[in-house]
């Protein structure tokens, strides 16, 4: 296994480091990740990875293997991911990158916990996986049918590129938009771009095979830079609003033939999600072990304030066209969560001029904001209930109506038992 060790980068980074610090992530600072209240390598992981791998040591479960896609099919079904999750991207920003082209494209594939990377003819399957208290684990598992199918969790070979001003220096994962050349290596790795759901949809999906219908937006999926004297350049012409990708390259060799577009934009705001929240509890745990709570109250201001934001979806990329999906993502995903008395979810999309029906992220139901300590939860309901009832009424949150701000009182009310009761109170 140490020969993969070395060039191991996990899923979703790109090798593009002077985009990094582009963007507003130089107020997060390093964290050491061996600190003592953290001991990140050091711990135990709990996710649902080590959770299937205790199932597989005791033999209460077993994967089985298909002759053609290994143990894929089996471990999508342990972990509870969808086939229909599944994102192509074809861009070598993997360390199987040699074996990436746009002829053998990457399969994603994703739930709130778990990423999962398929290559063909890759010598190990990637794995990432949610832990509410350490943020993101890394692991791989040998393609080879195996009496004994395990895990191995990787860590600093990660962290070149899973460690970073990008994650917010918490072990975090990445969606980029880069500029490919035709072979899917890059062409100009300093434009390479992290996305969130705040990316102009203009400058999104560079290096990903997209699927699904987007009106006149033109995006960079599905395309690649030809010409090497204008690396920045992308060949666009047919390359929009795609419902098969069967001319492009033998989708027979994959689970489904997509890679849909809304997957692909869920993915995107989930990311940052998750590290927003990791962010928040490694530097309370860091506070709490030093002693030094009581300074850290102006920071906690800071931090709950950006996640407040982000779950509110401020600075959210606007939609000028009704968007479609070409798989069945659009309708399991929201089947996936709580719904209300009215039918209601957080998870219901919109996908006429944002991303969902009621903007506030369904990463709140997520074990990761469960875990965060009880002072910073109690703060981020209380800033959260201000912004919903225009307490505060501050011009950031302005693209929230009075009909938004209502229903997500009474989803949330509705569906959260941890919500306080002063929201139970307005939201009747």
């Amino acid at each position: 296994m140490l020969r993969y060790a070395a060039m191991f980068a996990a899923i979703l980074a790109v090798g593009a480091m002077a985009a990094w610090a582009a963007r507003d992530d130089n107020d997060y600072p390093y964290i050491p990740y061996d600190h003592a209240s953290l001991q990140y390598k050091k711990a135990t992981p709990d996710d649902a990875i080590t959770r299937l791998q205790e199932k597989l040591d005791k033999g209460s479960t077993k994967l089985a293997y298909d002759p053609k896609f290994g143990y894929l099919p089996s471990l999508l079904r342990q972990l509870n991911v969808n086939i229909d999750s599944q994102m192509l991207v074809f861009s070598k920003t993997s360390f199987q990158g040699p074996k990436i082209s746009p002829a053998k494209p990457r399969a994603l594939y994703f739930n709130d916990d778990v990423a999962v990377g398929f290559v063909q003819d890759g010598d190990v399957m990637e794995f990432t996986a949610l832990d509410p208290k350490l943020g993101i684990n890394f692991y791989t598992m040998e393609r080879e049918k195996t009496d004994k199918p395990s895990f191995f969790r990787r860590t600093d070979e990660c962290f070149s590129c899973h460690l970073i001003p990008g994650t917010l220096y918490v072990p975090g994962l990445l969606t980029t938009s880069v500029y490919p050349r035709p072979d899917g290596a890059l062409r100009f790795q300093a434009a390479a771009l992290f996305v969130d759901h705040r990316t102009p949809l203009d400058q999104r999906w560079g290096g990903w095979y997209v699927t699904g219908n987007a009106g006149d937006l033109q995006h960079r999926g599905n395309s690649v830079a030809p010409n090497p004297d204008q690396p920045t350049i992308l060949d666009l012409r047919n390359n929009q609003n795609l419902t098969s990708l069967a001319r492009r390259f033998d989708t027979t060799q994959y689970l489904t033939g997509t890679s849909d577009l809304i997957a692909l934009m869920t993915l995107e705001h989930q990311t940052r999600m998750t590290s927003l929240l990791t962010r928040l509890r490694w530097e309370y745990e860091v506070a709490d072990k030093d002693g030094k709570l009581a300074q850290l109250q102006p920071r906690m201001e800071f931090l709950t304030d950006e996640i407040v934001s982000y779950m509110l979806f401020v600075g959210e990329a606007k939609m000028y066209n009704p968007m479609t999906g070409v798989s069945t993502f659009t309708e399991t995903f929201p089947q996936r969560g709580p719904k209300d008395k009215q039918g209601r979810s957080l998870r219901d999309f919109d996908l006429k001029t944002r991303l969902f029906r009621y903007p506030l992220s369904y990463m709140i139901y997520d074990q990761a904001f469960d875990a965060l300590p009880e002072t910073a939860k109690a703060t981020i309901y209380q800033k959260l209930f201000d912004v919903l009832t225009e307490k505060n009424k501050d011009e950031k949150f302005s693209r929230l109506s009075a009909a938004d701000r209502h229903a997500i009182l009474e989803i949330l009310s509705d569906t959260k038992s941890s919500v306080p009761d002063y929201w139970r109170a307005v939201a009747k």
